[in-house]
């Protein structure tokens, strides 16, 4: 039973964190509308539903006349979703606290009504994705990465599947003198098992080390595939420039990198009798999204894998699945759907440490002053678009206020200061055109993507920040 000290201790405390969802309600609450909350909390692992205390913070207790007989509400709620509800009251100074306990789901089960499996979204409801769906059923079960993907091997087998030598190579390691110590490593990497006198390769470690991919029906499809257009649109492959890779991510991963890198447009000048080539996008840049997209994959969609199709304008990377974070996040936050697959990307230095990716995709950017980078989402895929560059005058209004937008974000998760100069030096707009870069500031602040950091601050003292910070 929660007590008042623990009511005011919640009162402080982010909901979302705490399994607890507040709403006012203080005539009455929708009833189909409870139902909907305590299926998204059951959803979430359990939580709480108080009834009486203001949605957002500061909140305070206002009291609550709804659900005037609870146990009449609960008796409700078990006909719809078959969950067995608890209720309490609270006679707090300011009025009654009606809290109605949810226990969590069963594992592998999301909870459903009338056919839609809500969650929370802020202080809404949302449907879940096909995506979350499926994480949820798959519960109880190993993950993709742990499933076996060829058992039954010898040691001589496995060294003839996987190719041992790039995992040293990485890790900047010499290669050990005898093949039990390369395969007691792999064991131990989770990148095998032993089974008996015999071996299992994982998925996990076909997907990183396969000498050709195909060798395992699990992740046959998963190769990156790489296709080049001639023109801005799908119409005409370039020279049949269309190939798919073969080797695993960790194996393949330079060259594959510097396959992409060769086909991007370049443009080359002749100066004091040496030639130089400056590419279009910097290598770092595809390096950084082409690994993003290999880490936040769904890999347990079957029957498609990663595309990075080159167009004369841009370059489009698509992995499949939606995101796990919103898409305005993507530059300070950092959160894998597969963590331990990435855990092993970054130690073999495929991709940035945790809190580095798209802040380095970002800077990059800058640096080369080009358009922003774009993200489309699918029903069942992420796709991010790099764009060739383009003078300012020539930027859409939505390239214009994204550029704005992902130049605050950079700045603030490196603890620096946007503004007028800031911008200024983004776009390498002259000082005396400093009206030029306040136009664009308000642009986005219009669009709601930054905000005045103090809106009472001068002009000249007048300091941005994310909408979200």
């Amino acid at each position: 039973m929660m007590t008042l000290d623990e009511l005011n201790a919640l009162l402080n405390a982010r909901s979302e964190s705490e399994h607890v969802e507040f709403k006012e309600a203080k005539q009455r609450f929708d009833f189909e509308k409870l139902v909907a909350y305590c299926v998204a909390l059951a959803n979430e692992g359990g939580g709480r539903m108080v009834l009486g205390v203001t949605d957002l913070p500061p909140r305070q207790v206002v009291g609550t006349a709804a659900f005037d007989v609870p146990e009449r509400t609960v008796n409700g709620i078990y006909e719809r979703i078959h969950m067995k509800i608890t209720w309490e009251e609270l006679a707090h100074p300011h009025g009654r606290v009606l809290v109605f306990h949810v226990p969590p789901r069963p594992i592998g089960h999301p909870v459903h009504y009338d056919g839609r499996y809500w969650m929370r979204a802020g202080s809404d409801l949302a449907p879940m994705s096909p995506d979350q769906i499926k994480r949820i059923v798959a519960e109880g079960e190993p993950e993709f990465v742990d499933q076996a993907a060829k058992s039954g091997l010898s040691e001589e087998e496995v060294v003839t599947l996987l190719d041992v030598q790039s995992y040293y190579d990485l890790r900047k390691r010499p290669l050990p003198s005898t093949r039990r110590e390369v395969l007691d490593t792999f064991v131990s990497k989770g990148f095998m098992r032993q089974d008996g006198g015999s071996y299992i390769i994982t998925n996990m470690g076909a997907l990183l080390f396969a000498k050709k991919l195909g060798d395992f029906d699990s992740v046959s499809r998963k190769g990156v595939r790489v296709i080049v257009y001639d023109g801005v649109s799908k119409l005409k492959v370039k020279d049949g420039k269309d190939l798919t890779g073969q080797k695993g991510y960790a194996a393949g991963f330079e060259a594959l990198i510097d396959y992409i890198d060769g086909l991007l447009p370049a443009s080359e000048e002749i100066a004091a009798a040496l030639r130089t080539t400056t590419h279009a996008y910097p290598k770092k840049v595809i390096r950084e999204i082409v690994g993003n997209a290999i880490v936040h994959q769904d890999l347990t969609e079957k029957g498609t894998g990663i595309t990075v199709e080159i167009y004369e304008d841009r370059i489009e990377v698509t992995n499949p699945g939606l995101p796990i974070l919103p898409v305005d996040r993507f530059i300070d936050e950092n959160q894998s759907r597969n963590e331990r697959f990435a855990d092993a990307l970054r130690q073999l230095n495929i991709c940035e440490e945790r809190g580095h990716g798209m802040d380095a995709v970002v800077s990059e950017i800058e640096v080369h002053q080009l358009p922003p980078y774009q993200c489309r989402l699918g029903t069942r895929h992420t796709t991010v678009v790099l764009s060739r560059y383009k003078q300012l005058k020539d930027l859409t209004p939505d390239e214009r206020i994204y550029a704005v937008y992902q130049h605050c974000c950079l700045r603030f998760v490196t603890n620096q200061i946007t503004n007028n100069e800031s911008l200024r030096a983004r776009f390498k707009i002259e000082k005396q055109n400093s009206a030029t870069a306040s136009r664009l500031l308000a642009e986005a602040v219009e669009a709601g993507k930054i905000r005045p950091g103090d809106p009472n601050a001068a002009n000249k003292l007048m300091r941005y920040v994310p909408y979200w910070a």
